[in-house]
């Protein structure tokens, strides 16, 4: 038997699914974003100049392979580099260009539960923006679809400000001094982290390394004073806006774009991979291409984990209602046509049904309507076909009514 590639999955019911999306979708329409799509494929230089080269997704993580033409093509880890390359590259000259997208993306990373190879992602930017204003309005926005939309609970939101370049900088070397003076105790991969990308020390996900980050310098300690002021306007309009917060500062996240805010809304109702998203601020312009900055902010919302979390309380969310279903039982052969043509009457005036074609006794054909969970059962047997009539059961209440063929569409919707 061949099976699915390691780390995808079926999804063998997307009802859930699709309500999810739908209402997010619904929810960035208030906010004034449209959707747009980009390509699964695209050149490999346009996330390693706009993620990092350092980064776990570049050097670790990605799908990438060369064309018999000689281009370097990867499989999209993520999707902001991708929107920012459209913006750009098709001269968009809408500011605040406020945009989403939702699709698979891939990561070649150690399948567990809440991680897979093959997932799908929502990612929500909005680009060409500078006023931190819009980060607490963001921010709002994705506090309201979690509490509000959704009726999730035990959610928490983390926050860290990353500053300005200048303000990294110093931290950095802040950092570095106190690293040194712990390299004996952390682990290999962050002694490897502390001299390519120090910052990324903060990923690491080992209890001792995490304890003794716990007292290492502060990004917001080495704050300028513009960027210290941008921090504390940001969580004042927070407290404003009543979204509930916490400041992390270990979060730093695993793509080098971010500047300022960054932010992850995390559940215990997840387990160990417990973000139900993340994302920040980011000027990604020059790096892609363009010749001017583009000041931005962006979150990437994780489908398959927000369904996790949504079918614990599925209770609390209203699902669209499955149409009711028709069963159609001819007694024989002779009768297939009509009720073939049946269907086809019921289908084209949006009533769902079914045809039961196959041979067999009419009390297990019946079992087998039951099974599909019809609400009535529409029988075609001699007698019927000769007089015009089909004999309709309600499967709930066991009683049948003979109605003419020319009013079954009236009596169904009735």
């Amino acid at each position: 038997m061949i099976t699915r590639v390691r780390g995808t999955e079926d999804i063998l019911n997307v009802e859930l699914y699709n309500f999810v999306l739908d209402q997010i979708k619904h929810h960035l329409v208030a906010y004034n974003f449209h959707e747009i799509d980009t390509p699964i494929l695209e050149p490999t230089e346009l996330f390693v100049r706009a993620v990092g080269q350092e980064t776990d997704i570049v050097s670790k993580e990605m799908y990438t392979f060369q064309t018999a033409g000689g281009e370097n093509i990867c499989l999209r880890p993520e999707a902001t580099a991708s929107i920012i390359r459209a913006y750009i590259e098709n001269g968009v000259q809408q500011s605040p260009w406020k945009v989403f997208v939702h699709g698979p993306m891939f990561r070649h990373e150690r399948p567990q539960k809440g991680r897979w190879r093959q997932f799908n992602q929502l990612s929500i930017e909005n680009i060409n923006i500078s006023s931190i204003a819009h980060d607490a309005h963001f921010l709002k926005m994705l506090d309201s679809l979690f509490g509000d939309v959704f009726k999730l609970e035990n959610y928490v939101v983390k926050l860290n400000f990353l500053g300005c370049p200048e303000d990294r900088k110093n931290h950095k070397q802040a950092l570095y001094a106190f690293l040194e003076g712990e390299k004996s105790r952390i682990c290999p991969t962050c002694v490897v982290r502390m001299d390519r990308n120090t910052l990324r020390v903060f990923d690491c996900k080992s209890e001792v390394c995490q304890g003794i980050y716990a007292k290492a310098p502060k990004i917001t300690d080495h704050l300028c004073g513009a960027c210290a002021a941008e921090w504390e306007k940001l969580q004042h309009l927070l407290k404003v806006l009543s979204v509930n917060y916490i400041v992390d500062p270990m979060l730093v996240r695993g793509l080098d774009y971010y500047n300022h805010t960054v932010f992850e809304f995390t559940s215990n109702d997840l387990g160990a991979q417990n973000a139900l998203c993340g994302g920040g601020r980011y000027d990604l312009g020059k790096e892609i291409g363009d010749d001017k900055v583009l000041p931005s902010i962006g979150v990437g919302i994780g489908m398959r984990r927000l369904t996790m979390i949504l079918e614990q309380h599925l209770n609390k969310l209203t699902l669209p209602q499955q149409p009711a279903l028709h069963v159609i039982i001819p007694f024989a052969e002779e009768q297939v046509p009509l009720a073939l043509l049946l269907a086809y009457e019921l289908q084209s005036r949006s009533l769902a049904a079914e045809v039961l074609v196959e041979q067999a006794s009419i009390s297990n054909q019946m079992k087998k309507a039951n099974k599909l969970g019809a609400k009535f059962a529409l029988i075609i047997g001699p007698d019927e076909q000769k007089q015009g009539v089909i004999s309709v059961k309600n499967m709930q209440t066991g009683a049948t009514t003979s109605v003419k063929q020319a009013d079954i569409v009236t009596f169904l919707r009735s």
